[in-house]
């Protein structure tokens, strides 16, 4: 018999909230001078700017989210189809070498490597006679999205402001006083491209035009106009050459709008410069505190979502890099919550429906030959940036990636068919804004075929956060080709009882069994996302009603794929063999994949692998680059260890230089690979929501990885798959106190909680048992993994949770009080 219990239903509004403002910025008390990874990011998902808060010469590095070198191209390499089936029986026999060597001469690209997101140019403002200054101030206001400098010189105080609208597709900037007349300076663009078009139109306008490079034969065709206009009160303006100079006058407030000419990645026909207009004259026509306020309220919109609130100490008071200093040997729990918000704040900046995705650096860069040139590496980097969209509640951000996925089924259609004779679509490690999707950089790294798999992924995880099932219906096409790609491109490995991915890889590691070569067959990780692939395009296909006998043929091809295998090391083994090492300390642990973002391995569906993932957690290490660090935070969650995420966290967040053969953090939060790589902030901002719940296993877990230094606090605003919102949760000593819960489809709500409850009314709570009946928490088998004549693996003793079951309504909201 069922023990029934009942649960608080009230039935109130929804409620946003938002952190203190004071927890909500970074600031420093020096300018960034000439160190770009000082300066601050403020950007609207098309626009970035830095913002370098200099006195005497102030910087605003500018980019716009089309603004990349080349032009509409492909780089399938049509020669692979031939030489498939030799690079397949190499691998098989064992010539990893000798099968890599080939792949370099018959598959691997022959064409563009990729393009470069570049930069657009400088809008500077030179400021006479302030080199002496006192009282300086910066910041980075995440809670309004703006930045602020202020410093005091002969006497005058001077303030500036700057923010990029989300609301206007302008750079924003005011300058001003506390004594009129007291604001002279001279106004210019500069730009790193060839023959750039700087004019000053008039008194009060300076334009700046440009093309795109040419790379690697391909030609650069992105013609890009940036219009800088000022307004002044009093004073006095004029053109000089190519610049303005402002005189005297109280109070300025300066525009900038960028523009391309480009339309798609097929398309560059529009007018950069009609466009840069329209956008300028639109926001011109609007006063400074309309065009503010206009801003704070769309981002408001987004980021008053979710609140964060883990304590202060005495250490939140200093400035941001002093903080960051100290962090590893301090108690600054707040510091946290504000890295964390950070991520937020920068996907919001970087990632706005209708743009371009957030590449390797979101959307900064100064250089024109960024490293990896600022594209999408799809192998991991560009998913993880992803990562915090639907559980952080910003699902309309994840668009520009989940449009650039739809973007590369249509590109990979002919990469599947020219290079590999298969129907459906596939991609490789790397694309740009023109969606290559040819392998690239060397079969080493090229010859993974996974990136459309992968990144397809997005598209299932939006449908099981949001049940929209007209967004199912209109992107099921991409999930069948994916899936189609790999049913025509499995083998029969002669060796195994499976098929196979031949040739693929794990990425970018290489056991030194196999020739220190990473070309190999059926690698877990390859696997583990032919499982995914063929699980998502059999689920929705049922739910859309179509291809059932396409489904059926899935479903018996992925009984034949291979299990996950437990080696000798005690370890989830990353190839068919068992040639791990437990010395190495590569920065990709991809056959974790299955762990997370995957939920092919659970500590409670399959506890052989999750001990064996925590082995390899643990023989990998800690310290690595800075995403793989984000990555490990996540594991870290899963593996409901809060501790060691929380040294994951702590190990992110020191200073760049410190940890010895890794990665860490800049003065201005960024993520250092090094360089600085975007991802690994999108990566902790993930991890740390998922120590606060998760909901890929079947249930919602709140509290799975709640770390000793993080015993006490709130959040508010997580989502959870199924459309499930976590209006509120409190905690205290590391024991959950109440939680409140909006069922945004209605459907089996199904908790997994860390203690006992005490008051319940209401509405019935029932002890779970067996599968979750919600379908969005649906989770295909995994198979029982194969395990090691010498492995002695012991299974992980797990804290005790509670799981009880509550049939919800749509639109209701749920509140438990848990025993104290």
């Amino acid at each position: 018999m069922q023990r029934i219990l009942y649960f608080v239903v009230y039935f109130i509004p929804f409620v946003i909230f938002a952190q203190e403002p004071s927890d909500l910025k970074l600031w420093y008390d020096e300018p960034a001078g000439e160190v770009w990874e000082n300066a601050l990011p403020i950007g609207n998902g098309r626009i970035g700017a830095m913002v370098y808060g200099n006195v005497s010469k102030e910087i605003f590095q500018l980019n716009e989210h089309t603004v990349w070198s080349g032009s509409p191209n492909r780089n399938d390499n049509p020669n692979a189809l031939k030489a498939l089936p030799e690079v397949r029986q190499l691998i098989f026999d064992g010539e990893y070498k000798a099968a890599e060597e080939l792949a370099n001469e018959k598959i691997i690209s022959k064409k563009s490597q990729g393009q470069i997101f570049q930069p657009v140019g400088n809008l500077e403002l030179t400021f006479s006679n302030q080199e002496k200054f006192e009282d300086y101030y910066r910041d980075l206001d995440i809670g309004n999205a703006t930045s602020r400098t202020s410093y005091t010189a002969n006497g005058v105080t001077y303030i500036r402001e700057a923010f990029v609208s989300l609301a206007d597709r302008v750079l924003i900037i005011k300058l001003s006083t506390d004594r009129p007349g007291k604001i002279s300076f001279t106004a210019n663009f500069t730009s790193p491209h060839t023959d750039p078009k700087i004019v000053a139109k008039t008194d009060h306008e300076i334009s700046l035009w440009g093309k795109t490079s040419d790379h690697e034969g391909i030609e650069g065709k992105v013609k890009f106009n940036a219009l800088m206009r000022m307004k002044t009160t009093n004073g006095k303006s004029v053109k000089r050459d190519n610049a303005i100079r402002v005189d005297n006058a109280d109070e300025v407030v300066l525009m900038v709008s960028i523009a391309s000419n480009f339309n798609s990645y097929k398309d560059l026909n529009g007018d950069e410069m009609q466009r840069a207009k329209e956008y300028l004259e639109t926001a011109f026509a609007k006063e400074f505190p309309q065009l503010k306020a206009e801003h704070i309220k769309k981002y408001q919109n987004l980021f008053n979502r979710v609140k964060l609130d883990f304590g202060t100490t005495d250490a939140s008071k200093l400035p941001t890099d002093e903080r960051l200093a100290n962090f590893r040997n301090t108690v600054d729990p707040s510091f946290v919550a504000l890295y964390f918000q950070y991520g937020r704040y920068l996907l919001i900046s970087s990632s706005q429906p209708g743009g371009q995705p957030a590449n390797l650096q979101g959307i900064w860069n100064r250089s024109m030959k960024p490293a990896w040139d600022s594209k999408y590496t799809i192998n991991i980097n560009a998913e993880m940036n992803y990562w915090p969209a639907e559980r952080t509640n910003l699902s309309e951000l994840h668009e520009p990636f989940l449009k650039m996925v739809q973007e590369l089924s249509e590109a990979g259609q002919e990469t599947a068919k020219v290079m590999y004779g298969a129907k459906g679509w596939m991609a490789h490690h790397n694309t740009d804004i023109w969606r290559i999707t040819g392998p690239v950089d060397g079969a080493f790294w090229g010859i993974w075929n996974g990136g459309g798999g992968w990144t397809s992924q997005h598209l299932w995880e939006h449908y099981l956060y949001t049940g929209d099932e007209q967004f199912l219906k209109s992107i099921y096409p991409v999930l069948k080709g994916a899936a189609q790609f790999y049913s025509d491109f499995l083998v029969q490995h002669p060796n195994y009882p499976y098929l196979v991915v031949a040739p693929g890889n794990s990425p970018e590691n290489a056991p030194e069994a196999h020739q220190g070569s990473s070309i190999t067959a059926g690698s877990t990780m390859d696997n583990q996302l032919v499982f995914d692939v063929f699980s998502t395009a059999i689920q929705a296909s049922k739910i859309v009603g179509q291809d059932a006998d396409f489904a059926d043929t899935l479903a018996a091809k992925r009984k034949k794929l291979p299990p996950m295998q437990i080696g000798k090391h005690n370890q989830l083994q990353e190839w068919l063999d068992d040639v791990d090492s437990p010395t190495d300390n590569h920065r990709h642990i991809s056959h974790l994949y299955g762990l997370f973002p995957s939920n092919q391995i659970s500590p409670y569906r399959t506890p052989q692998l999750f001990a064996a993932s925590k082995n390899t957690l643990l023989q990998r290490g800690d310290v690595s680059t800075g995403w793989s660090m984000g990555w490990k935070v996540n594991w870290w969650a899963k593996m409901q260890d809060g501790n060691h995420a929380f040294k994951l966290i702590k190990d992110q967040l020191t200073p760049v230089g410190i940890n010895k053969g890794g990665g860490g953090t800049y003065n201005n939060l960024f993520d250092a690979h090094p360089p600085f790589q975007i991802d690994g902030n999108f990566g902790c901002t993930s991890g740390i929501a998922e120590m606060l719940l998760q909901s890929s296993d079947g249930a919602v877990h709140l509290l799975p990885a709640l770390p000793d230094a993080l015993a006490s606090g709130y959040v508010e605003g997580l989502k959870a798959r199924g459309d499930f919102e976590l209006v509120r949760m409190e905690w205290k000593d590391k024991k959950l106190v109440k939680a409140t819960i909006k069922s945004n489809l209605g459907g089996n709500l199904r908790l997994r909680l860390p203690n006992t409850i005490e008051r319940i009314e209401t509405a019935q709570l029932i002890k779970a048992e067996g599968a979750n009946p919600n379908p969005f928490f649906y989770i295909p088998e995994t198979a029982s993994p194969l395990v090691s004549k010498e492995s002695n693996l012991t299974e992980i003793d797990l804290a005790e949770t509670f799981l009880f079951d509550v049939d919800t309504e749509k639109g209701k909201i749920y509140t438990l009080v848990m025993k104290k």
